[in-house]
């Protein structure tokens, strides 16, 4: 009699065992406390990307500072001798949009697919996965701090000072910037694992995106001045990076109006004046950062959750 009731109840403990492992789904305040728990595997992770970056490669590490050096005299020599457009000092004005960029493309190109890549490791180890597409993020991070570093070098060279009292708002758009690329790349990352052809679509994105971001064109040279024009300003902000590189652009180049160098003639008429930077108070930046902040923290949680409801079936699909 005792025996068959400690069957039963054995029985029916791993019934609700096995429930509880199907059904189950962690609530977003859990994950994020595994995310946190697990932060060490996440350094590992990448700093496991940086040395994988460069393993067998002569000169190391020492090309993360390196490329974008070159990047830099290939773009002064482009903009400075060849195609002159008329804006000043124009590849500070490029660059400071440039390694916002290059932090959002390298993240997101590489992350969507890190689940497929390490599918192995997913099917093996048990850990948070979305960690997999924040390491890709950390790594490019690392990348974007280097890369500040070279182009504060360049400005001591050239003798181009930032505005200095703009410098507390770069930390909030940063922020900023992180969280909607992380938030990006863990959904991105979740997907291709059902739809594979994400991983190369996602690269024809990129690139519509670039040309949809002030980089090679000044704000003021853009279809900004058309959407004001017709009370739209807004739609050209729907681009978070928009806002971020502005704050980059404003901080680093500083003038929002210069002197052209090739002064531009249109019915016999000579504009000497080019506006390149939108003419805001430093308020105006601030409020526009601390509300694209708290949007992208949203968009993180709600990323979380959507990776959370997806991951569910990653092994059988891996």
């Amino acid at each position: 009699m005792s025996d068959g009731s400690s069957v039963r109840v054995e029985r029916r403990s791993l019934e609700d065992d096995a429930f509880r492992i199907v059904s189950a789904r962690d609530s977003l305040i859990t994950r994020l406390r595994n995310l946190w728990n697990r932060r060490e595997l996440l350094s590992s992770l990448i700093r496991s990307d940086i040395r994988i970056k460069y393993k067998n490669s002569a000169l190391g590490i020492v090309w993360s500072m390196l490329t974008p050096t070159l990047f830099l005299a290939i773009y002064w020599l482009v903009f400075a001798k060849f195609l002159k457009n008329g804006i000043p000092n124009f590849v500070v004005y490029l660059f400071a949009g440039m390694i916002v960029w290059n932090m959002f493309n390298t993240s997101l190109s590489t992350a969507t697919g890190v689940i497929v890549v390490r599918s192995g490791l997913v099917k093996k180890v048990s850990f948070p996965r979305e960690i997999l597409a924040l390491a890709n993020v950390g790594a490019a991070t690392f990348y974007f701090f280097i890369q500040v570093c070279v182009f504060g070098l360049y400005l001591l060279v050239v003798g181009h000072s930032p505005d200095y009292a703009y410098f507390w708002l770069l930390p909030i758009a940063f922020l900023a910037l992180y969280l909607f690329t992380a938030a990006l790349a863990i959904v991105m990352s979740a997907i291709t694992v059902y739809m594979r052809d994400m991983e190369h679509f996602i690269l024809i994105i990129l690139q519509l995106w670039f040309f949809m971001s002030p980089i090679v064109y000044s704000y003021e040279h853009s279809i900004a001045p058309q959407l004001h024009a017709h009370g739209l300003a807004w739609l050209y902000f729907l681009n978070p990076i928009t806002l971020i590189m502005l704050t980059f652009q404003r901080t680093f180049y500083v003038s929002t109006v210069v002197h052209s160098t090739v002064p531009t003639v249109v019915g016999g008429h000579v504009f000497p004046l080019i506006n390149v930077l939108p003419s805001w108070p430093m308020s105006t930046y601030f409020y526009l950062d601390i509300a694209l902040l708290g949007i992208m923290i949203v968009l993180f949680l709600f990323a979380e959750v959507i990776f959370g409801r997806l991951q569910g079936n990653f092994e059988s699909e891996l």
